[in-house]
């Protein structure tokens, strides 16, 4: 969501505006860039065994609570505030952060969203920055952070709300529209990539390409096996939960398919998801479950009197869609649970190795043209529960994460970025390479360990997740 004071005001006068938003995305092939984000949970370290979970602020642990967390890391400079009313909410990245936030999830979830970066071995030294500044400023709060695609144990109830204004709204709507929306918002937590793109056409094929192979990213990344302390038959509960979150605003919408699919496309679908909330004064409005289409077409529905659609409206619109990828500015891989630090660096690779070079890419989309696009909606709502072991067509989609991955490590080959080690970026395929190979996915390490030395101790998992 933008800031308000930077909000673009300028009214929508038609379609073609909406329209244009997207396209001023297009960027020559030299400025593409690579933008990591990730989730994680907190606990509080001394409480491990009982794992309590930190609130905003917490006056039985002295107000240590994610609030001071965050008054933490902005003491070390480098970071604007981001407020909500009077409460703390995020960071804006300045200097040497800049193109960065940090930002809170409802229950907490710490999130970075990394800075456009130009190549896998940058976005890893941004990763252990940050990792090295959130231990530092965790451990005066007793703090500590584990990346889980779903809390292992935690009930709903026993976890927090932070105070956001957009999250009070999601909270109310969201039980209206699915069964596991609440699920999503307080025990869940995902890495994503967002990546550039040329051209219309470019969009379109890296679209098509992505959102289809989606489900056997969901099947790499598989890192939540357990529900409210026990193991409930699913390796990835987060992408169980994102079945039934709102279906109407994710998943894998069916226009991105169609043979005219394009940046109108996808605004028209945008605007028939109803919304959220408009911002005005600094301040969000209710407006969940009304249409955008009608607002803009003079329909001043309740919650709307008065107010004229921007397109800093549209925008705001546009981070409340939740498709497995998301059509912004640039695109959004956002089908992979939380794993650990090699790999939430594999998730970028893959993507930027299949997406970046012309010959991978062309290649990706052969490999997704042998099968149809039905088949692979179908998947989505199939890997939740075996992950690589699923079927697919003759084999198992371990055999077309395979094939993927070969497609990737060549197309990070030939772009040929290296360290000061020389070593290309293909490093950061390895987790993928070995999972190719018949390795277990981390959600069944983690089983493993529960049935093993953990003794069916869930909360065991905190303290080796923890980054």
């Amino acid at each position: 969501m933008s800031n308000p004071a930077e909000q673009d005001a300028r009214p929508i006068h038609s379609i073609r505006d909406l329209v244009d938003v997207l396209e001023s995305g297009n960027k020559p092939r030299e400025f593409w860039r690579i933008g990591t984000e990730h989730e994680k949970f907190g606990f509080v370290h001394p409480c491990a065994a009982t794992a309590q979970r930190p609130a905003f602020s917490s006056p039985a642990y002295d107000h240590d609570g994610i609030g001071a967390l965050l008054e933490n890391v902005d003491a070390e400079g480098g970071w604007t505030p981001i407020t909500d009313g009077p409460a703390l909410i995020g960071l804006k990245g300045e200097g040497p952060n800049k193109g960065g936030a940090i930002s809170l999830e409802p229950a907490g979830q710490f999130e970075l969203s990394g800075a456009p970066l130009i190549s896998l071995h940058e976005a890893g030294e941004e990763l252990e920055r940050h990792f090295e500044a959130t231990r530092k400023a965790a451990q005066p709060l007793g703090l500590g952070f584990a990346p889980l695609g779903f809390h292992p144990f935690a009930t709903r109830a026993e976890l927090p709300w932070m105070p956001k204004s957009r999250y009070a709204i999601m909270r109310s709507y969201m039980p209206k529209v699915g069964t596991m929306g609440l699920d999503m918002m307080q025990r869940t937590c995902t890495v994503q990539v967002n990546l550039d793109f040329a051209s219309e056409s470019d969009m379109v094929r890296k679209m098509q390409v992505s959102l289809a192979l989606q489900p056997v990213a969901t099947a790499l990344f598989a890192n939540s096996p357990f529900y409210e302390g026990k193991p409930n038959g699913w390796l990835s509960n987060r992408a169980r939960v994102w079945t039934d979150t709102d279906n109407a605003r994710s998943g894998m919408p069916a226009v991105c398919f169609e043979d005219d699919f394009g940046f109108e496309k996808y605004v028209e679908w945008a605007l028939d998801v109803p919304m959220y909330f408009v911002v005005r004064n600094e301040r969000l409005i209710d407006v969940s479950g009304r249409s955008f289409r009608a607002w803009m077409a003079g329909d001043r529905q309740d919650g709307l009197d008065g107010l004229t659609p921007t397109i800093g409206d549209f925008e705001d619109h546009l981070t409340t869609l939740f498709p497995d990828v998301r059509l912004k500015r640039f695109l959004e891989m956002r089908g992979a649970d939380a794993g650990s630090a090699e790999m939430m660096l594999a998730q970028s690779a893959l993507w930027v190795g299949l997406l970046y070079d012309d010959a991978a890419l062309t290649a990706a989309e052969k490999l997704v043209r042998e099968n149809s696009w039905d088949e692979y909606r179908v998947l989505r709502g199939d890997v939740p529960a075996r992950a690589l072991n699923t079927p697919f067509g003759s084999g198992t989609v371990r055999d077309l994460a395979s094939r993927m991955v070969e497609i990737a490590t060549e197309g990070l080959r030939a772009r040929n970025i290296r360290d000061g080690l020389d070593r290309d970026e293909t490093i950061f395929l390895a987790p993928l390479q070995a999972l190719a190979a018949g390795a277990p996915t981390q959600a069944e390490r983690w089983l493993e360990r529960y049935n093993g030395p953990w003794a069916g101790n869930v909360k065991r998992i905190l303290m080796e997740a923890e980054v």
